[in-house]
Protein backbone atom coordinates (compact mmCIF):
# COMPACT_ATOMS: atom_id res chain seq x y z
CA UNK A 1 0.00 0.00 0.00
CA UNK A 2 2.86 2.31 0.91
CA UNK A 3 4.03 2.19 -2.86
CA UNK A 4 1.06 2.87 -4.42
CA UNK A 5 0.49 6.09 -1.99
CA UNK A 6 4.06 6.83 -3.50
CA UNK A 7 2.98 6.42 -6.80
CA UNK A 8 0.01 8.70 -6.28
CA UNK A 9 2.25 11.33 -4.88
CA UNK A 10 4.19 11.30 -8.41
CA UNK A 11 4.09 15.26 -9.37
CA UNK A 12 5.30 17.16 -12.22
CA UNK A 13 8.47 17.69 -10.87
CA UNK A 14 8.98 14.31 -10.41
CA UNK A 15 8.63 13.74 -14.08
CA UNK A 16 10.62 16.92 -15.24
CA UNK A 17 13.54 15.11 -12.58
CA UNK A 18 12.76 11.74 -14.48
CA UNK A 19 13.27 13.70 -18.10
CA UNK A 20 16.68 15.62 -17.20
CA UNK A 21 18.02 12.40 -15.56
CA UNK A 22 17.59 10.86 -19.04
CA UNK A 23 18.85 13.83 -20.74
CA UNK A 24 22.20 13.29 -18.33
CA UNK A 25 22.47 9.67 -19.40
CA UNK A 26 21.78 10.40 -23.15
CA UNK A 27 24.94 12.73 -23.28
CA UNK A 28 26.70 10.38 -20.99
CA UNK A 29 26.16 7.86 -23.44
CA UNK A 30 27.37 10.22 -26.59
CA UNK A 31 30.19 11.23 -24.82
CA UNK A 32 31.51 7.89 -23.75
CA UNK A 33 30.33 5.75 -26.84
CA UNK A 34 33.28 4.20 -28.77
CA UNK A 35 35.95 5.35 -26.48
CA UNK A 36 38.37 3.96 -24.22
CA UNK A 37 35.94 6.53 -21.75
CA UNK A 38 33.60 3.96 -20.97
CA UNK A 39 36.26 0.98 -19.65
CA UNK A 40 37.15 3.56 -17.22
CA UNK A 41 34.15 4.53 -15.99
CA UNK A 42 33.02 0.72 -15.57
CA UNK A 43 36.55 0.37 -13.45
CA UNK A 44 35.66 3.00 -11.20
CA UNK A 45 31.75 1.37 -10.28
CA UNK A 46 34.22 -1.76 -10.17
CA UNK A 47 36.05 -0.30 -7.33
CA UNK A 48 33.40 1.45 -5.70
CA UNK A 49 31.40 -1.89 -5.25
CA UNK A 50 34.25 -3.49 -3.91
CA UNK A 51 34.28 -0.40 -1.18
CA UNK A 52 31.18 -1.14 -0.33
CA UNK A 53 31.56 -4.60 -0.23
CA UNK A 54 34.73 -4.58 1.94
CA UNK A 55 32.87 -2.05 4.18
CA UNK A 56 29.48 -4.64 4.44
CA UNK A 57 32.09 -7.32 5.32
CA UNK A 58 34.08 -5.51 8.12
CA UNK A 59 37.25 -5.91 6.03
CA UNK A 60 38.92 -2.60 7.83
CA UNK A 61 41.94 -2.55 5.71
CA UNK A 62 40.36 -3.21 2.72
CA UNK A 63 37.90 -1.03 3.29
CA UNK A 64 39.93 1.89 4.00
CA UNK A 65 42.25 1.56 1.03
CA UNK A 66 38.77 1.85 -0.94
CA UNK A 67 37.33 4.33 0.72
CA UNK A 68 40.43 6.79 0.78
CA UNK A 69 40.77 6.25 -3.11
CA UNK A 70 36.77 7.10 -3.16
CA UNK A 71 37.31 10.57 -1.09
CA UNK A 72 39.43 11.55 -3.95
CA UNK A 73 37.11 10.49 -6.94
CA UNK A 74 36.10 13.34 -7.92
CA UNK A 75 39.60 15.21 -8.36
CA UNK A 76 40.84 11.98 -10.04
CA UNK A 77 37.68 11.93 -12.57
CA UNK A 78 38.34 15.63 -13.35
CA UNK A 79 42.07 14.34 -13.79
CA UNK A 80 41.07 11.59 -16.24
CA UNK A 81 37.71 12.87 -18.23
CA UNK A 82 39.27 15.86 -18.73
CA UNK A 83 38.57 15.80 -22.53
CA UNK A 84 35.35 14.02 -22.32
CA UNK A 85 33.91 16.83 -19.18
CA UNK A 86 34.82 19.80 -21.76
CA UNK A 87 33.58 18.11 -24.60
CA UNK A 88 30.47 17.36 -22.81
CA UNK A 89 30.12 21.00 -21.54
CA UNK A 90 30.76 21.75 -25.25
CA UNK A 91 27.44 18.84 -26.37
CA UNK A 92 25.57 21.40 -23.87
CA UNK A 93 26.34 24.71 -24.74
CA UNK A 94 25.87 24.00 -28.75
CA UNK A 95 23.08 22.07 -28.81
CA UNK A 96 21.13 25.25 -26.94
CA UNK A 97 23.18 28.08 -28.91
CA UNK A 98 21.93 25.79 -32.19
CA UNK A 99 18.11 25.69 -31.12
CA UNK A 100 18.43 29.25 -30.48
CA UNK A 101 20.09 29.52 -34.12
CA UNK A 102 17.22 27.70 -36.10
CA UNK A 103 14.77 29.72 -34.30
CA UNK A 104 15.83 32.97 -35.29
CA UNK A 105 16.39 31.53 -38.70
CA UNK A 106 12.51 30.86 -38.99
CA UNK A 107 11.55 34.80 -38.08
CA UNK A 108 11.06 35.77 -41.46
CA UNK A 109 12.29 39.08 -39.77
CA UNK A 110 15.50 37.35 -38.67
CA UNK A 111 16.13 35.76 -41.37
CA UNK A 112 19.66 35.52 -42.59
CA UNK A 113 20.98 35.69 -46.68
CA UNK A 114 21.29 32.08 -47.94
CA UNK A 115 24.31 33.29 -49.46
CA UNK A 116 26.07 33.55 -45.73
CA UNK A 117 25.27 29.88 -45.61
CA UNK A 118 28.41 27.80 -46.82
CA UNK A 119 28.74 26.57 -49.90
CA UNK A 120 28.80 22.57 -49.73
CA UNK A 121 28.44 22.00 -53.22
CA UNK A 122 31.18 24.07 -53.69
CA UNK A 123 33.69 22.76 -51.64
CA UNK A 124 32.72 19.07 -52.24
CA UNK A 125 33.38 19.50 -56.11
CA UNK A 126 37.00 20.92 -54.92
CA UNK A 127 37.47 18.31 -52.71
CA UNK A 128 36.46 16.01 -55.90
CA UNK A 129 38.54 17.41 -58.16
CA UNK A 130 41.71 18.10 -55.78
CA UNK A 131 41.46 13.81 -55.14
CA UNK A 132 41.45 13.37 -58.78
CA UNK A 133 44.71 14.51 -58.84
CA UNK A 134 46.15 13.25 -55.08
CA UNK A 135 46.11 16.85 -53.71
CA UNK A 136 46.06 16.56 -49.95
CA UNK A 137 44.07 18.88 -48.54
CA UNK A 138 42.16 19.40 -44.78
CA UNK A 139 38.90 21.90 -44.50
CA UNK A 140 37.47 22.27 -41.60
CA UNK A 141 34.03 23.74 -40.83
CA UNK A 142 33.13 26.03 -38.43
CA UNK A 143 29.45 25.57 -36.73
CA UNK A 144 28.70 26.70 -33.17
CA UNK A 145 31.99 26.57 -31.44
CA UNK A 146 34.37 29.12 -32.42
CA UNK A 147 37.29 28.02 -33.51
CA UNK A 148 39.26 31.51 -32.86
CA UNK A 149 41.76 30.29 -30.96
CA UNK A 150 42.86 27.69 -33.61
CA UNK A 151 43.08 30.91 -36.75
CA UNK A 152 45.52 32.23 -34.52
CA UNK A 153 48.18 29.78 -35.47
CA UNK A 154 47.55 30.16 -38.83
CA UNK A 155 46.80 33.65 -41.60
CA UNK A 156 43.92 34.95 -40.98
CA UNK A 157 41.85 35.46 -44.14
CA UNK A 158 38.46 36.89 -45.55
CA UNK A 159 37.63 35.08 -49.10
CA UNK A 160 34.16 33.69 -50.29
CA UNK A 161 34.97 30.43 -50.91
CA UNK A 162 34.70 29.13 -54.36
CA UNK A 163 35.86 26.09 -56.01
CA UNK A 164 39.10 28.06 -57.64
CA UNK A 165 40.29 29.43 -54.37
CA UNK A 166 40.19 25.97 -52.50
CA UNK A 167 42.30 24.55 -55.17
CA UNK A 168 44.84 27.06 -55.40
CA UNK A 169 45.32 27.12 -52.06
CA UNK A 170 45.73 23.24 -51.39
CA UNK A 171 47.82 23.50 -55.12
CA UNK A 172 51.53 21.76 -54.04
CA UNK A 173 53.56 24.80 -54.64
CA UNK A 174 50.87 27.29 -52.72
CA UNK A 175 52.65 28.54 -50.07
CA UNK A 176 49.20 28.23 -48.27
CA UNK A 177 48.83 24.41 -48.64
CA UNK A 178 50.31 23.04 -45.44
CA UNK A 179 47.81 22.78 -42.58
CA UNK A 180 44.16 23.24 -42.26
CA UNK A 181 41.76 25.84 -43.45
CA UNK A 182 38.75 26.88 -41.56
CA UNK A 183 35.38 27.68 -43.21
CA UNK A 184 32.82 29.79 -41.98
CA UNK A 185 29.37 31.26 -43.68
CA UNK A 186 31.29 30.93 -46.85
CA UNK A 187 34.41 32.81 -45.80
CA UNK A 188 37.58 31.28 -45.34
CA UNK A 189 38.73 32.62 -42.28
CA UNK A 190 42.26 31.53 -42.11
CA UNK A 191 44.99 28.97 -43.74
CA UNK A 192 47.78 26.65 -42.71
CA UNK A 193 46.11 26.79 -39.19
CA UNK A 194 47.53 24.06 -37.10
CA UNK A 195 45.27 21.61 -35.61
CA UNK A 196 44.99 19.54 -32.59
CA UNK A 197 46.33 16.29 -33.68
CA UNK A 198 44.66 12.95 -31.88
CA UNK A 199 47.13 10.29 -31.03
CA UNK A 200 44.99 7.76 -28.65
CA UNK A 201 42.38 6.66 -31.47
CA UNK A 202 43.89 3.68 -33.35
CA UNK A 203 43.70 4.73 -36.96
CA UNK A 204 44.67 2.24 -39.91
CA UNK A 205 48.13 3.21 -40.75
CA UNK A 206 47.13 4.40 -44.70
CA UNK A 207 46.06 7.64 -42.96
CA UNK A 208 48.28 10.18 -41.74
CA UNK A 209 48.54 12.95 -39.77
CA UNK A 210 45.09 15.11 -41.53
CA UNK A 211 43.31 12.38 -40.47
CA UNK A 212 44.83 12.63 -36.89
CA UNK A 213 44.03 16.26 -36.59
CA UNK A 214 40.74 15.91 -38.45
CA UNK A 215 39.61 13.73 -35.54
CA UNK A 216 41.66 15.93 -32.97
CA UNK A 217 39.43 18.86 -33.83
CA UNK A 218 36.14 17.44 -34.44
CA UNK A 219 36.66 15.62 -30.85
CA UNK A 220 37.47 19.09 -28.98
CA UNK A 221 35.08 21.00 -31.03
CA UNK A 222 31.33 20.49 -32.59
CA UNK A 223 33.26 21.27 -35.92
CA UNK A 224 33.40 19.29 -39.54
CA UNK A 225 36.67 18.32 -41.35
CA UNK A 226 37.26 17.04 -44.65
CA UNK A 227 40.08 15.50 -45.88
CA UNK A 228 41.54 14.54 -49.17
CA UNK A 229 44.59 11.91 -48.82
CA UNK A 230 47.60 12.81 -50.41
CA UNK A 231 48.56 9.12 -50.98
CA UNK A 232 44.93 7.29 -51.98
CA UNK A 233 42.92 10.68 -53.15
CA UNK A 234 40.19 9.48 -50.86
CA UNK A 235 37.97 11.75 -49.35
CA UNK A 236 37.28 11.26 -45.27
CA UNK A 237 34.36 13.25 -43.59
CA UNK A 238 34.79 13.48 -39.63
CA UNK A 239 32.21 14.26 -37.54
CA UNK A 240 32.44 13.98 -33.17
CA UNK A 241 35.85 12.15 -33.67
CA UNK A 242 34.73 9.45 -35.94
CA UNK A 243 34.74 8.79 -39.64
CA UNK A 244 31.39 9.28 -41.05
CA UNK A 245 30.71 6.31 -43.67
CA UNK A 246 29.10 7.78 -47.09
CA UNK A 247 28.33 6.01 -50.21
CA UNK A 248 29.13 8.51 -53.43
CA UNK A 249 29.64 12.74 -53.10
CA UNK A 250 26.00 12.89 -53.53
CA UNK A 251 25.50 11.44 -49.78
CA UNK A 252 28.73 13.07 -48.69
CA UNK A 253 27.16 16.75 -49.74
CA UNK A 254 23.81 15.94 -48.46
CA UNK A 255 25.40 14.81 -45.04
CA UNK A 256 27.22 17.93 -44.45
CA UNK A 257 24.18 20.14 -45.41
CA UNK A 258 22.34 18.41 -42.64
CA UNK A 259 24.57 18.37 -40.10
CA UNK A 260 25.66 22.44 -40.82
CA UNK A 261 21.73 23.66 -40.04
Amino acid sequence: MDIFKDLLKFTVVDVIDVILVALLLYYIYKLVKGTVAINIFIGIIIIYLAWRLTDFLNMELLSSIFGGFMKVGIIALIVVFQPEIRKFLLMVGSANFSRRRNFLKHLNFLKTETSDETNVDTIVSACNKMASTKTGALIVLERNNSLDFLTTTGDEMNIRVTQPIIESIFFKNSPLHDGAIIVKNNIVKATRVILPVNNEKIIPQRFGLRHRAAIGVTEKTDALALVVSEETGHISYFKDGEFIVFKDTDELTKLIKKDLV
